[in-house]
């Protein structure tokens, strides 16, 4: 059995040891995230479990922990690898094992959904699900697709010219503060939580995220335009460990994955209707909508960032994930 508790950490203290296999063959699954019970990841995760379990005829059951119960996102994984718990989401993070895994977010990667969801399904998806699972032990059940985003400002941005002196706050992610600052921004890592003060107090003049978390941390209330810069299409996975799933006999296996594609479509139906009703309460509340946003400058401005924070087999993938749509240009 590949089961161990093993006291090697604190989060697998708190995390304690989860049941692989446990009486009455019944398999017990732990599946914890970084979201809150609110959140559309939460929900999908929450109808993965049920849908799994009516196909297995309960004999594989998983207990839902959000909002980081037990640990935070790197914790997750590396419990999942000592077994300590067994399913988690996670997307770029997965970078700090396998190189590849930071193409499931760069910067103009995408023209559309449809192209998204093209290259994630097609060869270059595959290649990073696969990497993955060999470098990171982890099998991607699923992936969701997470909402684009967008520049938030009081005057209106629609081209990197208009980024001359900008200050904006970004995640702390390296290649998000290279490519702001190479369109011309002045980027500055900022707590989320302190974002709204920073705006109001005027300490910056902006800020980019996708419109769930413009909405609920309220920056409709300082912020008077949302520049729909899309600057960032990206999606996350639901993975879960390779022995965990190996460990199944394969009719469950099956209905597992069974249960995945059907988890997969539960959440793009559930994203589309909610992005439709964020920009109509995000309009409510004041916020115009900048829609003369050349994205294809944004995306020029910021290529030689991009060349220079990408090992070459990242930036050849991205080159090709670009050329996959039918209306972006890129020169080599």
């Amino acid at each position: 059995m590949f089961k161990k508790c093993m006291i090697l950490t604190s989060f697998l203290l708190l995390a304690g040891c989860s049941q692989a296999v446990s009486e009455n063959d019944v398999t017990h699954w732990k599946m914890t995230h970084v979201s809150d019970a609110s959140h559309l990841w939460h929900k999908t995760a929450l109808e993965f479990s049920e849908r799994v379990k009516e196909k297995t005829d309960g004999k594989v059951q998983i207990e839902v922990f959000p909002n980081s119960q037990l640990g935070n996102e790197v914790d997750s994984i590396n419990s999942i690898k000592f077994g300590a718990t067994d399913l988690t989401i996670t997307g770029e993070t997965l970078e700090v094992w396998t190189p590849n895994a930071i193409l499931l977010a760069v910067p103009y990667a995408f023209e559309d959904e449809e192209h998204m969801r093209n290259v994630i399904e097609g060869d270059i998806g595959q290649t990073i699900e696969n990497d993955i699972k060999e470098d990171v032990g982890l099998t991607p059940l699923f992936y969701m697709e997470r909402a684009p985003r967008n520049l938030t400002s009081n005057t209106p941005i629609s081209n990197p010219e208009d980024l001359r002196g900008f200050s904006m706050r970004v995640p702390n992610v390296p290649l998000f503060l290279d490519t702001w600052s190479e369109a011309g921004a002045k980027p500055q890592v900022i707590n989320l939580n302190e974002v709204f003060t920073g705006l109001q107090q005027g300490v910056i003049a902006g800020q980019e995220n996708p419109n769930d978390l413009i909405y609920s941390n309220g920056f409709y209330e300082v912020q008077d335009y949302l520049n729909v810069t899309e600057h960032v299409r990206s999606w996350i996975y639901v993975v879960v460990g390779n022995e965990q799933l190996e460990s199944l006999p394969e009719d469950q296996r099956l209905a597992v994955e069974e249960a995945a594609l059907e988890a997969q479509d539960y959440a793009r139906d559930l994203q589309e209707a909610e992005q439709e009703a964020l920009s109509d309460l995000l309009k409510e509340r004041g916020m115009t909508f900048n829609e003369d946003v050349d994205q294809q400058a944004f995306r020029e401005a910021m290529l030689p960032a991009l060349e220079e924070n990408l090992g070459d087999e990242q930036y050849e993938l991205y080159l090709e994930m670009v050329e996959q749509g039918s209306g972006i240009e890129v020169d080599r």
